[in-house]
């Protein structure tokens, strides 16, 4: 008997006891100095309570259990609901400081063609026929104020409606009032909007091209949309720029009573380079130090949780569920559960590559093309195609990360986007045993 190669070991962030995960056994303990002080000795491979957890196992059973969650894992992935993105236009009416499209090289202007959305839905019910499916519509910004975009969106709602897809939608909410007579007639699934703090902050990041602000529209759009029972998902997009005024985005959220709604929920984003360099890289966080200053602002301003409460890895499942998630084998969902398309007729594997000029997969418009070799390679992407992820213990509550920001740092997509799930734990489970 051996300790399994899955345990994650560490110190509870300000405290003196330790924490044991193992992703794979499904089980977590608090382990005191004594406890932890065997376990790094080597002197439990005869400690029942250990054993009986999957702390402490046979390599081969340990194996054997592997190989089986995996096939589970893959099982379950296979009959996962798809999202299906779709861009009718990459045209945006905002001039956001941080936008990652800005350096595409995209065909400009408004792409809402009847019979290049005819031939989406050709293709997803062709492609992914007996897949549970939705569809979101993505951009540039798809709720622009123009006849056409209304007409357009329209002719796509119904055709949506028509074959039982529900409808996601990403918008910067600048004109959701507006639009909130034609939403209302369909089935809509959540509206994804950004408000990146306090009036003055948000204006600050996200204007209009002119530069007016557009906080005020935004929230009244908000407003609108959970009084019409549309669900609502307020992401806010994080750096060293707006970090110290989430509270006060919190704070709004909650007088507003938003966070009062059962169709209201909350995301944060971390502002990272995706493809193209930024102009304020000193701003950026990495994902540990975005984690480290929002763990300290929720420990001054916990009012914080009422608005939204990180993930930190797998902790806020852990504490929420009294169990852990399933091991994640692949964090990757391009072309597996996730594609996107485009106006123009090109496919592409997700939302981080979608408008970039060379990482189209194929097209569905005006005729289907699929390049193999590239869907395979995106296909195979997991914890097993990855060098780096061979012997790592975290990676099955890491999967290997984000293949686009893989392939952008080392130009391949068999790379790691490595998670820090150590340090993500110990702050996570610091702060939610403190609360739950």
């Amino acid at each position: 008997m051996e300790l399994s190669r899955h345990n994650i070991i560490s110190k509870i962030h300000q405290s003196d006891e330790y924490f044991i995960v193992n992703l794979l056994s499904g089980n977590a303990d608090i382990l005191t100095t004594e406890e932890v002080q065997r376990v790094y000795d080597n002197k439990v491979s005869s400690d029942q309570a250990l054993i009986s957890k999957g702390y402490v196992v046979d390599p081969a059973a340990e194996n054997k259990l592997f190989r089986s969650r995996y096939l589970d894992f893959i099982d379950s992935r296979d009959t996962d609901e798809m999202q299906l993105f779709y861009v009718p236009t990459y045209s945006c009416n905002f001039g956001c400081s941080y936008c990652y499209q800005n350096g595409y090289d995209t065909i400009s202007g408004f792409g809402g063609n009847v019979a290049t959305a005819d031939a989406f839905f050709q293709y997803i019910t062709s492609a992914f026929k007996g897949r549970r499916k939705y569809v979101t519509l993505f951009g540039g910004e798809p709720l622009l104020p123009d006849k056409n975009s209304k007409e357009f969106l329209k002719y796509f709602l119904s055709r949506c409606q028509a074959l039982n897809l529900d409808v996601a939608i990403v918008t910067n909410g600048y004109h959701l009032n507006e639009y909130l007579s034609i939403l209302s007639l369909f089935n809509i699934r959540e509206i994804q909007v950004t408000l990146d703090g306090p009036r003055e902050v948000h204006n600050a990041r996200r204007p209009l091209k002119s530069g007016e602000g557009t906080f005020d529209r935004i929230a009244e759009g908000i407003d609108s949309a959970l009084t019409a029972g549309i669900p609502v998902n307020l992401r806010v997009v994080l750096d060293r720029e707006n970090i110290n005024s989430l509270n006060k985005m919190a704070q709004f959220a909650i007088d507003k009573r938003w966070t009062d709604s059962q169709v209201f929920k909350t995301q944060l984003g971390r502002n990272y380079e995706l493809h193209y360099c930024q102009t304020h890289q000193s701003r950026l966080y990495s994902r540990i130090e975005l984690y480290r200053d929002l763990y300290d602002l929720i420990k001054k301003h916990p009012e914080l949780l009422q608005f939204h409460k990180p993930a930190y890895s797998v902790s806020k499942f852990l504490f929420e569920n009294g169990e852990l998630p399933d091991p994640l084998f692949d964090s990757c969902p391009g072309c597996k559960t996730e594609w996107a398309f485009d106006y123009t007729g090109k496919i592409y594997s997700c939302t981080a590559t979608v408008g970039k000029s060379g990482e189209e997969l194929g097209t569905f418009y005006p005729e289907v093309k699929l390049n193999h070799e590239k869907v395979g390679q995106w296909n195979m992407r997991d914890i097993f195609s990855i060098h780096e992820c061979t012997s790592c213990n975290l990676r099955l509550a890491c999967g290997g990360g984000c293949a686009s920001v893989a392939f952008n740092t080392c130009n391949k997509l068999d790379a790691p986007d490595c998670r820090p799930v150590k340090e993500l734990l110990e702050l996570g489970i610091a702060l939610y045993r403190d609360i739950v």
